[in-house]
């Protein structure tokens, strides 16, 4: 019996706390109106008072938002191990590959910091080079923590716009490095490397366990980026309350041909994650940033970090890794015009 009890506490406990986390999340907007109006005593419209109100809106919607997703998501990482990841995309060819690819990348965790080891593993399986930049193209550019704040901050459609379109380039750009057969651009020691197979079955979890181990997502994910949220939101928040919007759209809205590829060369080197950078992208669109160009902007930052491309050094020579960053910010900058085009 007290088996029982504890095989069922957590999903007990995850379905008392979602009633309570849609009264917060729906209650937020007159709840942060209190705060700053009665609480602080405010004077409505002060550049001040808009950025504070940003803030205090903005916080706890992100995190409320990023709670639930994460959750639910590290649900269904648990379906998921770098060995049997290897094994789908084992045999897998050309634009096959590239596809099932980029698509594992947005639902696996895994990041920048499992670049080497997840290279090591699928050249060891036989995946193919390209096939396997997909997947390090699409895991660390679309992840939950990008679509939850860009649909929270943006609502679905923007959200849907960013999956599909890093989709595209994961896809095609990894189609296009495993075209100009880049292989003799790998270091020669990764083709001699053996990791190795634990050989062990995967352990069947019961969907207790899974709910615990989403809980557990929680603790880690949210643990790390809470900082980040407030301090790209606190960023935003500045801007919403001080920077004109005049300047803004001078410097990237659609009239500057300008805006995209150099929001590109400076997204590359910066380091941040979806968490720090769009709060900011929210806050440049607001102040007439075109949409295209902010996505641009977010993409280079996410997609091609510099930390990630340190870590690559270690697998790849220089050739490989210039050829990666101009295929893949090239297609970062036709999305970015093509969605400024179209919005």
């Amino acid at each position: 019996m007290n088996f029982q009890i504890f095989k069922f506490r957590h999903f007990q406990i995850s379905l008392l706390l979602l009633p309570i986390w849609y009264l917060i999340y729906h209650n937020l907007q007159p709840m942060a109106d209190w705060f700053v109006n009665r609480v602080l005593g405010m004077t409505k419209g002060e550049h001040l008072t808009e950025a504070i109100r940003f803030f205090v809106f903005e916080f706890p919607k992100v995190m409320l938002l990023l709670t639930l997703i994460i959750f639910l998501v590290g649900i269904i990482r648990t379906f998921f191990t770098p060995e049997r990841t290897r094994k789908a995309l084992e045999g897998k060819k050309t634009f096959t590959g590239n596809v099932m690819a980029s698509t594992l990348g947005i639902v696996t965790p895994f990041c920048s910091c499992s670049a080497i080891p997840l290279f090591l593993g699928f050249v060891e399986s036989g995946v193919p080079l390209g096939v396997t930049f997909s997947f390090l193209i699409a895991a660390p550019m679309i992840n939950e923590v990008a679509i939850v704040l860009l649909y929270g901050m943006f609502g679905w459609k923007v959200a849907a716009i960013y999956v599909g379109t890093g989709l595209a380039i994961a896809i095609l750009a990894g189609w296009v490095i495993g075209l100009l057969k880049l292989e003799k651009w790998v270091e020669p020691w990764v083709y001699e490397a053996q990791i190795g197979n634990s050989g062990q079955e995967e352990e069947h979890l019961s969907f207790s366990r899974r709910i615990q181990l989403g809980f557990g997502a929680v603790k880690e994910i949210v643990g790390k980026v809470w900082l980040y949220v407030a301090l790209g939101i606190l960023v935003g928040a500045g801007a919403h309350g001080y920077v004109p919007e005049e300047f803004m759209a001078s410097l990237m809205g659609k009239s500057a041909w300008y805006s995209i590829p150099l929001s590109v060369l400076i997204g590359i080197p910066l380091y941040s994650n979806a968490a720090g950078i769009v709060p900011i992208v929210s806050v440049l669109i607001e102040k007439g940033a075109s949409l295209g160009t902010a996505l641009a902007f977010m993409m280079s930052v996410i997609g091609l970090s510099l930390p990630e491309m340190i870590i690559l050094r270690k697998v790849l020579k220089l050739p490989l890794i210039f050829t990666f960053v101009g295929v893949v910010g090239i297609g970062i900058m036709i999305v970015g015009y093509l969605f400024n085009y179209i919005f």
